[in-house]
């Protein structure tokens, strides 16, 4: 089966995570990719980082024989992701810091996670795949 994935937005991200949640026992690996929103005057996220690691991340996730679930998620704009009450700042289940953010879903709680500043290596990318 071919890498399914779904995408959210800070507003639809309820609804989108209870379906990803409830397909997740169906999945071999289930990710959560945390991502800038595009900048509509470049059509190119406002986030270098996040322009750098993505084509990297889908590269690696997109094997013929892989059986994984991607959702993507939006933080927002600069001024909306910057603010310190951002809710996937808070949220427990994230506490993200910063974007990209690749995280390992397993049994309903995050079991690893790759930060701004390495969720682009391909090795990482694999170790946590792979869940090491």
């Amino acid at each position: 089966m071919p890498l399914k994935v779904l995408d959210a937005t800070v507003s639809s991200f309820d609804t989108v995570f209870d379906k990803f949640r409830s397909e997740a026992p169906t999945h071999s690996t289930n990710l959560i990719l945390f991502l800038a929103d595009t900048d509509p005057s470049t059509s190119l996220s406002w986030c270098p980082d996040c322009v750098r690691a993505e084509p990297v991340i889908f590269k690696k996730l997109e094997g013929p024989s892989d059986n994984v679930a991607l959702l993507r998620a939006y933080v927002g704009d600069r001024p909306t992701w910057r603010n310190p009450l951002h809710p996937w700042r808070v949220d427990p289940r994230f506490k993200l810091t910063g974007v990209p953010t690749l995280m390992l879903w397993e049994d309903d709680v995050v079991k690893g996670r790759l930060e701004d500043h390495e969720a682009h290596v391909e090795r990482k990318i694999d170790g946590l795949v792979a869940g090491k």
